[in-house]
């Protein structure tokens, strides 16, 4: 697939790159041009995106990592600066929704798992990366943040309040790294069709009520999300920083 963005010359992280909309992003970036290493915990699912992107004009680099885990996270960083250079665009996708249901039912160890995979693994990241960034002049972060981050998402209070923070993260750090030239944004998906989300579009009266009621009555799927990573990984983006971008189908219009 051709683009009119380049990433020529650039590398890029994206977490969760085995599937769904960070595989999407991984692609759309690869077929930039961009030199992308893709992590998550299982590496039989990164090797399979990494062999089904081979041949594209960037390369895509399987690396497993569980991003709760600091010393797997720094081994993350080293082995991508080693292997492609350093690090322009970070994509934190990686996320867990566990604990859905009453919030009162939400224990502390459910807490401390979404805080420790949605929040903690990107703040981790960011200090790892941001730093060389800043050395150059230039980078991106983009965080995957989620609608719930901007309407409480049913039965759904430990998913909505990471997504919530994420967002509130993509802010703050846009106004302390614009002016040394590193750039961060959020994209806040609606309901994705991906294996993560299937707890959702799985669901006939949950589905017949999104029919029903969204301006674009359907699911989204990855590729709609990766459009948007790639402007904001890009050039392109040189005057975009702080914001959130919704791709919801008009969800929360």
């Amino acid at each position: 697939m051709s683009t009119s963005i380049s990433l020529q010359g650039k590398v890029a992280l994206v977490t969760g790159g085995g599937r769904g909309i960070g595989k999407a992003i991984a692609q759309r970036f690869a077929e930039a041009g961009a030199d992308v290493v893709i992590a998550s915990r299982k590496l039989e699912n990164l090797e399979a995106a990494a062999s089904e992107l081979a041949g594209l004009p960037g390369r895509v680099l399987p690396i497993a990592c569980h991003v709760g885990r600091l010393d797997q996270v720094e081994h993350l960083v080293r082995e991508t600066e080693a292997q492609l250079g350093p690090i322009d665009i970070l994509v934190n996708n990686s996320a867990t929704n566990i604990g859905q249901g009453p919030s009162l039912n939400a224990t502390d160890e459910m807490l401390d798992k979404i805080v420790e995979i949605n929040i903690k693994a990107a703040l981790r990241l960011v200090r790892l990366t941001v730093p060389k960034m800043i050395e150059r002049g230039k980078g991106s972060i983009i965080n995957i943040s989620s609608v719930a981050g901007l309407e409480p998402q049913p039965q759904g209070l430990l998913y909505s309040f990471s997504k919530a923070g994420l967002i509130m993260m993509t802010r703050s750090w846009a106004r302390e790294f614009g002016p040394l030239g590193v750039r961060c944004n959020a994209i806040a998906p609606g309901l994705i069709k991906t294996d993560f989300s299937e707890y959702f579009w799985k669901n006939d009266e949950y589905r017949n009520h999104l029919e029903q009621t969204q301006p674009i009555p359907r699911f989204g799927q990855p590729a709609e999300i990766s459009q948007a990573a790639l402007y904001l990984a890009s050039d392109e983006a040189s005057f975009v920083t702080g914001q959130t971008f919704v791709i919801d189908g008009g969800m929360t219009a």
